[in-house]
């Protein structure tokens, strides 16, 4: 179990970090804020966030699923961001959103040996190849002055090609079963991305994210804890002249090895946007989205050649949406680590922050 710890801890940071750059390519019909659409995806971070990582180059590759719906403002919302509805009418709209996405993801990054501010450096940039499709159906009434006119029908997009890129970065500390770990990350915009249509892999405008995070890790036990919370900092979309709100997020993991190599858990997340977006139509109101989810995991470390590998299974059910398309996700994960040196750098340990 103790030579599990530092790879297999690391490992996962690997994946975690790989999870970031899904955020702004999942299908833009199917988050929040504007029009349902966020630069974060919760639950990005999981179990072993903040443990320390293998020097070296590593690379992940993730399958990526979700099925999600909203009605009611989510889909108003959808429809003003394409150009389909007036945003100076007053709209009612008994509608469903319905979108489904499927991604595959690919992580190169490098661990740096020697300490950064006597923690571990990693540098990383995303990129993601994938299909995403939406739907709206239902009945659409807008009123201006005296004028009413009813619409009823269906508007359906798609798209296949590549997303933004996103390049991030994190220092890890560590201390005895405690590990501290911050954060950053932004997008470059090359992505697939038409303001007109209802599917899109590119988010559209800029955004900064950055957080905190620590991990809980006994390995004598097998247990583990982390906690990883973030804020969103959202820049004005051109296309749309709309900008999504400041958004804050957690993610929640726990693990239990069974054995040195197989391991159970559970995951979760809470969303909340903290400002309201700025740009939409007054009958929309503040627009200040929310989701909370929970779900299992199951992870299984195995070696691959002169690397580590590693494969997991996590999947989240969303509960209590608001101003945001709710369903569910699931992620496949297939990672290769630099394999466990037989000691850590004694730095990272003796020159690290003390948590106690």
């Amino acid at each position: 179990m103790a030579k599990t710890k530092a790879w297999f801890g690391g490992f996962c940071r690997s994946l975690a970090i790989g999870f970031l750059g899904v955020a702004s390519l999942w299908p833009r019909s199917a988050l929040a804020d504007q029009g349902g659409v966020s630069f974060w995806v919760p639950g990005l971070f999981g179990s072993f966030a903040a443990s320390p990582l293998q020097p070296g180059f590593s690379f992940t590759s993730i399958y990526y699923h979700t099925s999600v719906s909203a009605g009611g403002g989510v889909a108003a919302a959808r429809q003003v961001e394409i150009g389909r509805v007036n945003r100076t009418v007053n709209v009612d709209l008994n509608a469903s959103l319905n979108a489904r996405g499927d991604l595959g993801f690919i992580l190169p990054g490098y661990v740096f040996e020697t300490p950064i501010f006597g923690g571990q450096l990693f540098v990383g940039m995303a990129g993601i190849y994938g299909h995403s499709a939406a739907s709206i159906d239902g009945t659409l009434t807008a009123s201006l002055g005296p004028l009413t006119v009813t619409r009823q029908g269906s508007i359906a997009d798609s798209v296949t090609g590549f997303g933004d890129l996103y390049p991030q970065a994190n220092l890890r500390w560590n201390n005895g079963v405690h590990n501290l770990m911050v954060y950053a990350m932004t997008n470059i915009q090359v992505g697939n991305y038409d303001s007109r249509r209802l599917a899109n892999l590119g988010l559209g405008h800029g955004a900064i994210d950055g957080g905190l995070g620590y991990t809980y890790l006994d390995s004598t036990k097998g247990h583990e804890f982390s906690v990883i919370a973030g804020l969103t900092h959202n820049f004005r979309n051109d296309h749309t002249d709309y900008r999504n709100g400041l958004d804050f997020h957690v993610d929640l993991a726990a693990a239990q090895f069974l054995n040195k190599q197989f391991f159970v858990g559970a995951v979760g997340y809470i969303y909340q946007q903290l400002t309201p977006d700025s740009g939409q139509p007054a009958f929309l109101g503040a627009f200040e989205s929310r989701v909370f989810g929970i779900g299992p995991q199951i992870g299984y470390l195995f070696p691959a050649g002169n690397m580590q590998g590693y494969l997991n299974l996590k999947g989240y059910y969303e509960f209590e949406a608001r101003d945001r398309p709710e369903g569910w996700n699931v992620w496949v994960t297939l990672a290769l680590t630099p394999p466990e040196k037989s000691k850590a750098p004694a730095t990272m340990v003796t020159k690290g922050p003390s948590l106690k």
